[in-house]
């Protein structure tokens, strides 16, 4: 493929006038290319490349822009840096637009005028999506979350003799058959969601959160078929199958009338399901839509759960999800549940709102395209683990512990990654003979 067809080209460039409002012209005309937002980013620090200066990417966006949709761009392309949209431009923006940001929103932070750098990188990456350019990688995940209910194409069948054979374990530790990991149960008050990689490749997560629901008391479910918190069409640019994702957990929820939606430890899954799903499905939730992170401190400021901190007595720090806590306000809240589970805590430099991106946000883990660029850019956040001089990291998303425990065999740290649920498990008091399971 050489080129782009005229079918493609307009159906990219309709991307810049799907706007109710002046968001998107704002963004793309507010840059001055001060490059005050290069030091914030991971791809520029490590490769030191003009191209992944994030403006860059802002500017490759606004320059279509400008050759489609400005009178002076089209009369004069070169003096307003006006770029046509041909398979040379298409090949960079995918470069650097899909290969070369995590989204992590680090650089809005750091940029003197507060450009929305992630918005206009997905409005780039919504218009590769209409010309069917997503890296193949990140396409299949969706595919798989669309045609199977999860992201893994993990068959409901694999899925329930996971479920129960955790719930076995469970039962085993607790000392308690009521104890249990319950599967399409109606009328109760939590729908739990997780990670297809919980299952897959971390069942022990799920039995952590097993225990802490048990020792809450808590009357709650999972769906056998759509349990996926993961949305890789927020990232991919594609809306419709974004909002199909984000549909399936609508849909369930009501079909086994539950209360309350958790969202499992999944940054990005919490923003797409909780921020943006209302916007994808057009309708306001008639259900409550919390964090599994602050369900917990729920129950630990309830006194629904005890915790003694001591049982975890290594030193602990804390890897911030960007969507969770840059863009998804829960700084405090993670800190008050891991403090309240370990003793010994210590920060990152920088960390919170300021904090560095694990590197495997934005997609970057289902892009196998890029490995080799995501582990690179690992080394920030593996120096920044290394010289907090912690044995344990905690973080509350699975794609972070699957990155991070990449960065951990690549550069060697000789870390334990847990998340939120594991810690808190591990610090539960659970006395036998007191506690009941709702049915």
């Amino acid at each position: 493929m050489n080129n782009i067809t005229n079918e493609q080209k307009a159906k990219a460039l309709a991307v810049l006038d799907k706007t109710n409002d002046s968001k998107l012209e704002t963004h793309l005309n507010s840059c001055v290319r001060c490059g005050l937002c290069a030091d914030s980013c991971m791809y520029y620090l490590t490769m030191k490349e003009s191209k992944f200066i994030p403006a860059r990417k802002v500017d490759l966006v606004s320059s279509i822009y400008r050759r489609y949709r400005t009178w002076q761009g089209a009369a004069f392309p070169k003096l307003f840096r006006a770029r046509e949209l041909n398979r040379e431009t298409c090949d960079e923006m995918i470069d650097s637009l899909f290969g070369a940001c995590t989204m992590c929103g680090r650089c809005v932070k750091h940029c003197s005028i507060g450009v929305d750098i992630p918005f206009v990188v997905k409005k780039g990456r919504e218009m590769l999506a209409e010309m069917g350019m997503v890296p193949k990688t990140l396409q299949s995940t969706v595919d798989a979350a669309v045609n199977t209910g999860n992201n893994m194409a993990i068959p409901t069948e694999e899925f329930v003799d996971t479920i129960q054979w955790m719930e076995e374990e469970l039962q085993d530790e607790m000392e308690d058959p009521k104890a249990g990991l319950f599967l399409d149960r109606t009328d109760k008050n939590v729908f739990y969601t997780v990670n297809p990689r919980e299952p897959k490749f971390f069942p022990l997560s799920i039995a952590a959160m097993g225990k802490v629901f048990y020792a809450a008391g808590e009357d709650w479910t999972l769906s056998s078929k759509y349990y996926d918190v993961t949305n890789y069409g927020y990232f991919n640019g594609n809306n419709a199958e974004a909002t199909q994702i984000a549909r399936n957990l609508y849909d369930e929820i009501h079909k086994l009338n539950c209360k309350r939606l958790v969202l499992g430890e999944c940054g990005h899954g919490s923003r797409a399901m909780r921020w943006e799903g209302p916007n994808y499905l057009k309708t306001k939730y008639d259900f409550d839509t919390i964090t599994v992170v602050e369900l917990i401190g729920e129950y630990i400021r309830g006194g629904r759960i005890k915790l003694d901190k001591t049982l975890n007595d290594k030193v602990v720090t804390i890897h911030d999800p960007c969507n969770l806590v840059r863009n998804g306000g829960l700084l405090d809240e993670i800190r008050f549940v891991v403090n309240a589970a370990a003793a010994h805590v210590v920060e990152m430099t920088p960390y919170g709102t300021d904090n560095f991106c694990c590197g495997g946000g934005g997609g970057a883990l289902a892009m196998s395209e890029y490995n080799e660029r995501r582990l690179k850019i690992g080394k920030v956040k593996a120096d920044q683990i290394t010289a907090t001089g912690a044995q344990i990291v905690v973080t509350p998303c699975h794609n972070c512990v699957d990155q991070l425990t990449q960065i951990n065999h690549t550069y060697n740290l000789g870390i334990t990654i847990k998340t939120v649920a594991e810690l808190v498990a591990d610090a539960l008091i659970i006395e036998n003979g007191e506690l009941k399971i709702g049915n």
